[in-house]
């Protein structure tokens, strides 16, 4: 399936997302094993299902003039970016400083690959953890993810 590129598609993902009072994320599109536009957005309080709604309708309209796969059909799926999404971008991590998070290393570092705890800081080439009381520095290149640490009470 020919599709335009993904860059075309954010641009206008970006308009709307200012238009309709949210942060857009990314976009990915599929092909197999069925065609969908996946695209994420959120907002400094999370999203609610009216928020997704809103953005989905304004966002689909202006797809309909975009034409992204030339006529051809796909599914639109827009969603939050969940609890256990990986950070992509700098404003991820900006965004997450002061929250505590996990860490999986592609290989042990100080005996282990998995690390949780207190983002304190990021330059774009390491993350800071603060591991109670103790800072851990820790070069990107070495994180295989890393994402808002998730606690079940």
């Amino acid at each position: 399936m020919k599709v335009k590129p993904i860059a075309e598609i954010e641009e206008v993902a970006r308009r709307i997302a200012d238009l309709t009072g949210v942060e857009f994320l990314e976009a990915e599109f599929r092909t197999s094993p069925r065609a969908e536009l996946n695209v994420t957005v959120d907002t400094e309080d999370g999203v609610d299902l009216d928020t997704l709604e809103k953005f989905h309708r304004a966002f689909d309209a202006a797809l309909d003039e975009l034409d992204p796969t030339f006529g051809e059909p796909y599914t639109l799926n827009v969603s939050s970016p969940g609890l256990d999404r990986p950070f992509k971008t700098p404003r991820d991590f900006e965004r997450a400083i002061g929250e505590e998070v996990e860490v999986r290393l592609y290989s042990p570092l100080k005996g282990k690959k998995l690390y949780e705890g207190f983002l304190a800081d990021y330059d774009g080439n390491s993350v800071t953890l603060d591991c109670g009381g103790q800072e851990l520095k820790i070069e990107l290149t070495r994180v295989a993810k890393i994402n808002k640490a998730i606690k079940f009470d």
